[in-house]
């Protein structure tokens, strides 16, 4: 669910309530120095760096980014540097402890399974991220947007501490180039610790011909799936074969693009069904249809546990209330070029105003594209960098059109907006849910606009009560409530 919206606060309490609770790992090492140059409120980060292995590394990230009392609302961050094919030794780090942070906190107080989610498209961060999530014992990687077909590997090798590498994909590459990220454990260790655990491994997919490849060729087990279809909220999958455009302006999928459940259940694997199916009933056909459980986004991301800005999730579940909520899925905004679901809310990114008036910046990076310079060199581009660096990189025009920063709204949305010009621009958040956002209002009260992950939790079990699966909502294994 975007970038720390499903945090370690909502994630430790869908855990708690029996369910799988996980974290969103995107951008996390920007996620933790952002909260703690906010003050750290709460002490949470500190709490979970003193029960990280490396101390040293612990408290050279604390001593830098602390900021006592937390800087002023529309003050400057200070950004780490960008990611690279190879990882800065800072960064490397951040990424580490700031993966370890999210997970511990999710898993702090109670035993029941925690996992966490990735976007495979962003892949310069991938090993030293799995890594540190590992090193605090995630029970589950679900990863999306993308082929991770080397992500068991890179699992299995880090169980021993052991050197893992990923192949960075990059534009125009050419053979003998060398495109392989590598990540040695050893290089960040402070000191010998035991085998770490192996978490499970469940990719997000939207076709069966990728599952039947993942289950063939992926250079280490994976055991089991998300299906997610175009209705959820966040990147989705284009359309398979021709894009076409509704009168909105929006991709038009078809069938090809549903996944035959019967082909699902001959891999004999679990799989987990996602994409509007937050409602009681679409858990109860989930089950009918062997699935394992069903994966909720939206329905907990305007919980008041989620890491949501309050003031978006507030004026988002008004329009809830009041039946004008509309969500666009736009087949421009993101730079990466997949599909993503937007809020229509005025003053966000989403309104066409605002963005008109800010200056194109891409100081975070984490949507850029990898691609070959004419010195055979790997570099890296934005489409919605300034339009003359991106073509100076070798981009076209037309990949700028309609682009907008992800990154830095995602940021502002979660309640920690970069500063610019000395607070003269704030960058405003972005707001990603799936299309079933109207049918919030099951979970709302009838006064106010606050509900909570677990009436979210109970509407849904409510409708196994009286059918054939009421017995197995009682157990963590056999009803999978999934946050992501």
């Amino acid at each position: 669910m975007g970038v720390a919206v499903s945090g370690f606060r909502l994630a430790n309490t869908v855990a708690r309530l029996g369910q799988l609770g996980l974290v969103s790992g995107t951008a996390l090492d920007r996620v933790m120095v952002r909260r703690l140059q906010g003050g750290d409120p709460g002490g949470h980060i500190r709490r979970a760096l003193d029960h990280f292995p490396f101390r040293d590394m612990a408290e050279r990230a604390y001593a830098k980014y602390y900021v006592e009392g937390g800087i002023a609302w529309g003050a400057t961050y200070l950004n780490p540097a960008v990611h690279d094919k190879d990882t800065p030794r800072e960064l490397g780090e951040l990424c580490i402890i700031s993966n370890f942070v999210e997970v511990w906190l999710a898993k702090e107080g109670h035993g029941n399974p925690v996992g966490i989610n990735y976007l495979e498209k962003i892949q310069p961060p991938h090993l030293v991220s799995i890594y540190g999530a590992m090193l605090a014992d995630v029970d589950y990687i679900v990863m999306g947007a993308g082929i991770p077909m080397r992500i068991p590997g890179a699992i299995d090798k880090f169980v021993n501490h052991e050197t893992a590498t990923y192949p960075l994909t990059v534009a125009g590459a050419k053979e003998g180039d060398d495109t392989t990220m590598v990540m040695n454990p050893r290089d960040y260790m402070e000191c010998d610790l035991p085998p770490l655990k192996r978490p499970m491994f469940l990719p997000i997919i939207a076709s069966n011909v990728l599952a039947q490849t993942l289950v063939k060729k992926a250079n280490g087990r994976v055991d089991g799936f998300v299906i997610e279809g175009p209705t959820a909220g966040g990147h989705n999958a284009p359309p398979r074969g021709k894009l076409q455009l509704n009168e909105r302006g929006e991709p038009i999928y078809g069938e090809r693009d549903v996944v035959d459940l019967a082909k699902m259940r001959e891999l004999g694997l679990p799989f987990w069904l996602a994409g509007g199916y937050g409602q009681p009933e679409q858990l109860r056909y989930a089950l009918s249809e062997g699935a394992a459980g069903i994966q909720v986004g939206t329905a907990f991301a305007y919980s008041a546990e989620s890491g949501m800005r309050d003031d978006y999730k507030q004026e988002v579940l008004q329009k809830v209330k009041d039946g004008t909520v509309d969500v666009f899925t736009d087949p421009l905004a993101s730079p990466s070029g997949f599909p993503f679901k937007v809020v229509q809310i005025q003053g966000s990114s989403s309104d066409p105003e605002y963005y008109a008036s800010r200056p194109r910046i891409c100081d975070l990076g984490y949507l850029r594209e990898a691609y070959r310079t004419d010195e055979g060199k790997v570099s890296f581009r934005c489409a919605s960098e300034p339009v003359s660096v991106f073509l100076s990189k070798g981009g076209t025009i037309e990949d700028t059109v309609g682009r907008k920063c992800i990154c830095n709204a995602l940021m502002a949305s979660m309640g920690h907006p970069q500063g610019r010009a000395g607070g003269k621009l704030i960058e405003a958040g972005i707001i990603t849910s799936g299309d079933d956002l109207l049918k919030l209002r099951r979970f709302l009260p009838e006064e106010g606009t606050e509900y909570h992950a677990a009436d979210v939790i109970r509407i849904l079990l409510s409708g196994l009560e009286g059918t054939e699966f009421e017995a197995r909502a009682q157990t963590v294994s056999d009803v999978g409530v999934e946050v992501g």
